[in-house]
């Protein structure tokens, strides 16, 4: 059987996913960037109420897509379910620009968020399989960079479109670039090497069978924990500054620099879990995402704010993209995009707690300083969950399951993937 390196459209696989989840950020995180100016406005009656209920929404969306799309990749082709998954987010996201009333938004970002949901896990799957076993870490956490470049532009776009073009531009801006990535795929996009349809196992069944249940729980667990605090941070972060007095172009400014800070994170805790052992280093990146979290709750003097945030997002945002990547290497080719899938699906319920939360503190006035007790409360939690997946767990049922030769260590000549 070829090796990774012969597969052919192999060099296409990291940069199209890179610049899906880059959209897949960029998406997700418009509602935080125009969330000011529809409360400032009174857009659509909003109060901070509306807001929580449009970005659950969203979120119900990326759950079941998470949970549909994930599953369906394994049946019928990571490929496929890309296409099918870009298609959809960009297309629902561009008639965001035309909603004419806050339940409608709601219901779009419903439908935008099961294509940006079924997205991830997806794109993680295939950069999983054309990786080195036990090395997925760094491409893991690469690919996931492009969803805090994303971020990030939002945050730009955010400061220089929306009070000369409006809130609207934002979602025409966002969905665009699907012309140009949609073909791409189409033509460019290899099939996962060691994908076999119909292959005979039920991927959801193996989830919870023996040798599987304890690290996938723990998974489920770990991943509410992680997406809580990635979406009511992206979500909420700027108004929660408003609230503690900063004014709105500093509320907006610190959003890029959390996703700057996730960026840097990406970059050194990929790598450094492939070198050293993935299970303590995600341990690790919770903790600080505690650590630093509890310091915002203080109001820090402003170089030491920026500071702070930045290694708020380092710590944050990468601590659940190593998780991301710990699933990779627990489950097999026939079971990896539904324990992908699922995990994110299952962690969508924190994703919806986040902004909720955010909602209701925001509501009753006490956003500042205990949004952030609570966050810094939860990652401390996903430390905890994390450090529930047995050492042996890593590669251990996969390896006895398949025989994932593409990338396997037999195939690349490789060492085996260890704690």
């Amino acid at each position: 059987m070829s090796t990774i390196h012969e597969q052919p459209g192999r060099v296409w696989v990291r940069p199209l996913c890179w610049t899906a989840v880059m959209l897949d950020g960029f998406d997700l995180v418009v509602l935080g960037s125009i969330t000011p100016i529809l409360l400032s406005g009174k857009v659509f009656g909003y109060t901070p109420s509306t807001a929580a209920a449009v970005a659950t929404a969203g979120l119900v969306g990326m759950m079941l897509g998470a949970l549909a799309i994930g599953t369906v990749t394994d049946l019928i082709g990571r490929r496929r379910a890309m296409l099918v998954a870009v298609a959809t987010f960009s297309f629902f996201t561009l008639l965001c620009a035309f909603a004419p009333s806050a339940e409608v938004l709601g219901l779009l970002r419903l439908l935008a968020g099961i294509g940006l949901g079924g997205c991830l896990p997806t794109a993680i799957t295939l950069v999983t399989e054309y990786s080195r076993a036990g090395r997925n870490g760094g491409a893991t956490t690469l690919i996931m960079t492009g969803y805090h470049v994303g971020a990030m532009l939002t945050a730009l776009l955010g400061i220089l479109v929306i009070p000369s073009l409006g809130w609207r531009a934002m979602f025409v801006i966002g969905a665009a670039p699907a012309v140009v990535l949609l073909p791409l795929m189409w033509w460019h996009l290899p099939e996962s090497p060691v994908f076999k349809q119909g292959a005979g196992l039920d991927p959801v069944k193996s989830l919870l069978r023996p040798g599987f249940r304890r690290p996938t729980i723990a998974f489920w667990v770990t991943t509410f924990m992680g997406l809580l605090l990635v979406y009511g941070l992206n979500t909420w972060l700027p108004q929660i500054m408003r609230e503690a007095g900063y004014p709105l172009g500093t509320a907006l400014s610190l959003l890029l620099v959390l996703n700057l800070g996730a960026i840097c994170g990406l970059l050194c805790a990929g790598r450094i879990a492939d070198r050293v052992a993935i299970r303590p280093v995600t341990v690790a990146w919770f903790a600080g995402g505690a650590i630093t979290l509890a310091l915002l709750s203080v109001r820090l003097p402003g170089p030491l704010l920026y500071v702070v945030v930045l290694l708020a997002g380092c710590f944050v945002f990468a601590a659940q993209v190593l998780v991301y990547a710990y699933i990779g290497r627990v489950y097999s080719a026939e079971n990896r995009a539904t324990g992908l899938g699922w995990a994110a699906g299952v962690g969508r319920l924190g994703a919806i707690t986040g902004p909720i939360v955010g909602g209701a503190l925001l509501t009753a006035g006490i956003a500042f300083p205990w949004g952030f007790y609570v966050f810094a409360v939860v990652a401390a939690l996903g430390a905890i969950a994390i450090g529930a997946v047995e050492r042996s767990s890593v590669g251990a049922p996969a390896d006895r399951r398949t025989a994932d030769r593409v990338g396997s260590p037999e195939a690349l000549g490789a060492p085996g993937s260890t704690e």
